[in-house]
């Protein structure tokens, strides 16, 4: 029988139990579902507006293309209290979307564009300052804990948030979308206004816009940990991006229409799920290089056998996929909330995640442009021969090659 010292749902149990966790995690999933829902149906918006493709496909890039200055949007959240920074922008980003119920023609779009930018750019520096707001406010040996269940949850709602966006779109239209994006946000600014962690004031900044905007930069570059979690974190998602763009090849390839791509990526969904649950004790049992060097090589052998025309191999392997590829996430950024000084944890992370994410934009680029001239076969053998080797740095050398390796 298990005892309750060794019982790994512990941890899980505290974070929920701990008043001020539960909070930054219910404001994250409630955010997070307006968010998940806006995003699929802005773009169906624009395509039933408009008939074009292109078009549609803009409205992720809006949305992306802010993380590129996450280096810079991170600063304001190292430059104040990061609790009154979250309240202040999720009204902020509740009231804009609400301009959107007037969008109904495509000489409107342009408006759409825009507060889909700023969507962007206002949920970079949210995420900076929700990631240094946990770090204070959640104790330091359930980060890992409490990340986890983050992913669990942001995961659960790209699952169950697309269907009531399509459920509302196709009933009531784009304005109920944004009415249902807007309540969220108003009741995320509750749930973080109602936090009761104390947090002091940052001492301001002696130095330069430029220097504090690179510092980030510089902490990641230099740190023993985090570049290396960083450098395979981002490599693992160009990886990702171009294993994304092939989904729709390797449903051709089983024989089956378009659609069944949404049962591949429940399946994935399902597997990320899962290892949210699990990654607060696999972080402590294994450490973050080993824990993420793990899932890169999870996910390396799931993206090479997808080359396999099965049906059964393939849902496996999207469920090892949904495993394997937030193992590294999670891993990088419980290490960034620990290995940071919390002065410069906004900006720490908001590049973090700006050299992460952003190869995942460019691996889904890539991945159109090889999938027909190449076929994706080539192309997912290819990608986990690349991810083993991205994964082969972080495991520990073995014992005897050199110093002596601790867990």
């Amino acid at each position: 029988m298990t005892s309750k010292r060794n019982n790994p749902t512990r941890p899980l149990v505290r974070v929920l139990r701990d008043r001020d966790a539960g909070l930054c995690l219910a404001g994250v999933v409630v955010s997070g579902f307006g968010t998940s829902a806006l995003w699929l149906m802005s773009g169906v918006w624009v395509k039933d507006l408009t008939g074009s493709d292109g078009l549609a496909a803009l409205c992720m890039l809006a949305m992306w293309l802010p993380a590129l200055a996450g280096p810079l949007l991170g600063t304001l959240a190292d430059r104040g209290r990061r609790k009154p920074l979250l309240t202040g922008v999720n009204l902020l980003l509740g009231a804009l979307v609400l301009t959107l119920v007037s969008v109904d023609a495509p000489g409107d779009l342009w408006l759409l564009y825009a507060v889909l930018f700023v969507y962007g750019a206002a949920g970079v520096v949210a995420d900076a300052a929700e990631s240094a707001l946990v770090a204070t406010a959640v104790d330091r040996s359930l980060l890992g804990d409490f990340n986890g269940l983050r992913m669990t949850a942001t995961e659960g709602m790209k699952l169950l948030a697309p269907l009531a966006g399509a459920g509302l779109y196709a009933a009531y239209g784009g304005a109920s979308v944004a009415l249902l994006d807007a309540a969220t946000f108003v009741l995320a600014t509750g749930l973080y206004a109602a936090l009761r962690g104390w947090e002091g004031r940052p001492a301001r900044p002696q130095d330069g816009h430029r220097r504090r905007t690179t510092e980030g930069v510089r902490h990641l570059w230099a740190h023993p940990v985090l570049r290396p979690l960083v450098m395979a974190g981002g490599a693992t998602m160009l990886c990702a991006g171009l294993n994304g763009a092939m989904v729709y090849a390797v449903v051709d390839g089983l024989g089956h229409p378009p659609a069944y791509a949404g049962v591949l990526y429940a399946v994935q969904g399902a597997g990320s799920v899962a290892v949210g649950l699990l990654s607060g004790p696999a972080l402590r049992h294994l450490g973050a290089r080993r824990f993420a060097a793990s899932g890169i090589a999870l996910l390396a052998l799931a993206v090479a056998l997808r080359a396999v025309p099965s049906d059964p191999v393939a849902l496996v392997c999207s469920g090892a996929i949904g495993a394997g590829l937030p193992a590294v996430l999670i891993a990088t950024l419980t290490s960034v909330q620990r290995e940071t000084p919390r002065v410069l944890l906004g900006r720490v992370t908001a590049t973090a995640h700006t050299l992460v994410y952003t190869p995942n934009v460019i691996g889904l680029a890539a991945g159109a442009a090889l999938v027909e001239p190449v076929g994706h076969r080539p192309v997912l053998v290819s990608l986990g021969a690349a991810l083993l080797v991205t994964a082969a740095p972080l495991f520990p050398p073995p014992a005897g090659a050199g110093a002596v390796t601790h867990r």
